[in-house]
């Protein structure tokens, strides 16, 4: 089959790989219909995400239709429309049990990303993203072999389209999940950091929840824009501006309720802290933290979807404490709200398909890949097709 092959940092290309095949009784194989990239495969793209390896397979959002079933699945038939969390989850685990399911002990077992892991478990597997979540073949593929098939894949009705759907595999339930994380609701303020794909789906379920204020922060014109005219953002760009100070005086001088960093490591932060992770002497950009904490009011909520590994210098945790502010951080339990919002896109409530900007086949991925990391053509979301 042809699949997304890693080579090295910038270096992808479009190989013909081996076929999947079923290994345990609860696997299935599924045809790809329609994957998507993501701002997560930009950080392996871009070669910051440790764990690695030449002939790696990426991709972890995609759907498609199931081709062979083992013997064990029970929830799903060949011929089954199905769309694929990226979390590996068994289901029956102590955190599978309480829904926290992208802590699932039991999928992954590589180390993950903690750096003080002493004798912690392992948090899931994921689909594509390397060999500290284990080394699961990806989904920018022509099939792929889907772990616990009993446990995630939700099933998909006729009458709603590919493209409608497809988002359930990630920034839809993480942005959603990000917003819940919030605490935020009718009448509430917030403001998201990053309207890349993951901040908007924010915004979009923000504003079907009620949230009042939405202030969106990114240095894109094109996807402030975006943001401004689907979901009624107030947009701050902060290369022209203080973000964190319009924020304060369009509040009243007291804060937002609560603020999502959808931006995660790659922020883009000071010369000093550049050349710190260069050098691998900071394992990420606190920037975007110092902005949510400068920005949301005493006593609020800081909610963070933005992937993040290592340690960080300047995270004003003095700040944290004096301000009262809380976190609420992690990959996203995408079982757990798959059928919700499955329902919410059936309803019109949800439309995650408006933030499709560029339609790709498969064999044309690296130009998808340089044209969503380089922002050029107004680039917001990229979905390929085999």
């Amino acid at each position: 089959m042809r699949a997304l092959v890693y080579h090295s940092a910038h270096d992808v290309k479009v190989d013909t790989v081996p076929d999947p095949v079923i290994q345990e009784p609860d696997d299935i194989i599924i045809k790809v219909t329609a994957t998507a990239i993501c701002g997560s495969d930009l950080h392996l793209y871009r070669g910051k995400v440790p764990g690695m390896k030449e002939g790696d397979i990426l991709g972890h959002e995609f759907m498609g239709v199931v081709v062979d079933a083992g013997p064990a699945v029970t929830k799903l038939s060949k011929g089954d429309r199905v769309v694929v969390p990226f979390v590996i989850a068994c289901g029956n685990c102590f955190f599978c049990d309480q829904h926290l399911y992208a802590a699932c002990e039991t999928t992954n077992p590589d180390r993950g990303t903690i750096m003080n892991k002493k004798s912690l478990r392992s948090g899931a597997a994921l689909f594509g993203f390397s060999h500290m979540y284990g080394g699961v073949p990806g989904g920018q593929a022509e099939y792929v072999r889907v772990p616990k098939a009993n446990v995630g894949p939700i099933k998909i009705p006729d009458s709603l389209e590919d493209e409608k759907v497809l988002f359930l595999s990630d920034i839809l339930p993480t942005g959603y999940q990000a917003v819940l994380n919030a605490g935020v609701g009718k009448g509430s303020s917030i403001a998201i950091l990053g309207a890349g794909p993951v901040g908007q789906m924010a915004a979009a379920c923000a504003r079907m929840l009620g949230v009042e204020t939405i202030f969106m922060v990114d240095h894109h014109p094109y996807r402030l824009e975006f943001a401004r005219t689907t979901y009624d953002v107030t947009p701050i760009n902060f290369d022209e501006v203080d973000a964190a100070e319009v924020i304060i005086e369009g509040t009243n001088r007291r804060g937002v309720d609560a603020a999502i960093d959808a931006v995660g490591f790659e922020a883009k932060g000071s010369g000093l802290e550049t050349a710190l992770a260069t050098l691998k002497l900071e394992g990420s950009s606190g920037k975007a933290l110092r902005q949510c904490i400068a920005a949301v009011r005493r006593g609020g909520t800081i909610s963070v979807p933005g992937v993040y590994a290592g340690f960080i210098h300047g995270f004003l945790f003095g700040d944290v404490f004096e301000k009262g502010i809380g976190f609420k951080t992690g990959q996203t339990h995408v079982q757990r709200f798959m059928p919700e919002l499955l329902s919410l896109i059936e309803e019109g409530r949800l439309h995650p398909d408006v933030i499709i900007s560029h339609r790709l086949r498969l064999e044309q991925a690296v130009t998808g890949y340089k044209m969503f990391d380089e922002k050029v053509d107004s680039c917001r979301k990229v979905i390929l097709r085999p």
